[in-house]
């Protein structure tokens, strides 16, 4: 039995939801797709920041193009409060449990995008306690309650 199946979310459109309950540290899906440099990634418009991208970064050479039906761990959603990890494996790239996940909750990883003048582009539906209205990494979240706090 699949540990996920496919529900509309409560953050955006679809999302993966436990399908039973998941301990922490499982492998729950592979993120698929294909391998591509980093050149082709920067240089090509399919990669414009202004519609959904599926892209992780390998290594300085190499991302992971995961757009495309096959690779249903793209529906997994962000949240400024994750119950799953992203962890790469060579030129894979895992989902895994970060804690115990319930059967019927919603799979979620921080995207881990950085904060850039462009933050406001993407915003955070998840809806957590911590949530700051965008997506943007964790280690990076003070700067927009930072910037927040300068315009008040």
């Amino acid at each position: 039995m699949k540990l996920y199946k496919i529900q509309k979310s409560k953050i955006d459109n679809n999302g993966l939801y436990a399908s039973k309950d998941i301990k922490k540290g499982t492998k729950i899906i592979e993120y698929k797709g294909k391998v591509i440099s980093t050149k082709q990634s920067a240089n090509d418009p399919k990669f414009d920041n202004s519609k959904a991208i599926y892209l992780f970064n390998l290594n300085k050479r190499y991302d992971l193009d995961g757009d495309f039906k096959f690779n249903i761990a793209r529906l997994i959603n962000h949240s400024c409060d994750p119950n799953c990890e992203v962890l790469g494996e060579g030129l894979k790239v895992w989902v895994y449990a970060m804690k115990n996940i319930n059967k019927g909750d919603e799979l979620s990883y921080d995207y881990g995008f950085s904060f850039d003048e462009d933050f406001r582009q993407f915003p955070c539906k998840c809806g957590s306690k911590n949530c700051i209205g965008y997506i943007v990494r964790e280690g990076s979240r003070w700067r927009v309650k930072k910037n927040k706090n300068k315009k008040k």
